[in-house]
């Protein structure tokens, strides 16, 4: 959408509003790297994201386990159906949802799945041959002119059909220009 921000999440006539509790959107790798240096806090690398995200269930393919339900209901704010022609927002949600939509992983943190991708400091490297990037939002050639950093969690755009990606093991690499309604940013402080 033309005019959309952080501020404008959908276009120039949205706002934050009644929103404190949903995660920032529209903000590019330098825009949640500066933010976590002022708020004195450092960005995840990938690593770091994934051991927090899986809360203590080494190897489950979920954040909750190993179904995409958890007796029968839905654990985050992902697509839910045919992607992109209809969601059926089973989990309530066709955009983002408050950060405690739903339950915690066994850490105690909330939506590390779902939700919006979230950017860590670690550079993306291929995990296949080739210089070509499969994406769930698009194939993009890598190059030197293109530097991109690993996003993880997946999003309310992330469906079974379409990309899977709101795993914990699932990565994605994103040009550190990107600004998009499903990405933002979780920090982290150093002990």
């Amino acid at each position: 959408m033309p005019g959309a921000n952080w501020q404008h999440p959908e276009g120039p006539d949205s706002s934050i509003a009644d929103r404190d509790d949903h995660p920032v959107v529209h903000i590019a790798y330098e825009d949640a790297f500066a933010y976590a240096a002022w708020a004195g806090k450092e960005l995840p690398n990938e690593t770091e994201w994934e051991f927090a995200a899986r809360g203590g269930l080494d190897g489950a393919a979920y954040a909750w386990g190993d179904s995409p339900a958890l007796n029968g209901r839905v654990m985050a704010n992902t697509w839910q159906g045919r992607f992109p022609w209809e969601n059926l927002a089973l989990d309530g949600y066709e955009g983002t949802s408050p950060v405690d939509a739903f339950p915690p992983n066994g850490y105690g943190l909330y939506d590390m799945i779902g939700n919006v991708w979230e950017w860590t400091a670690s550079f993306f490297t291929p995990t296949r041959a080739g210089n070509i990037k499969q994406s769930c939002c698009g194939t993009s050639e890598l190059g030197h002119n293109n530097p991109r950093r690993v996003v993880k969690g997946g999003s309310h755009l992330c469906a079974p059909n379409f990309c899977l990606r709101y795993r914990p093991a699932a990565r994605q690499g994103e040009a550190v220009d990107t600004s998009t309604c499903h990405i933002g940013v979780r920090c982290t402080v150093r002990m």
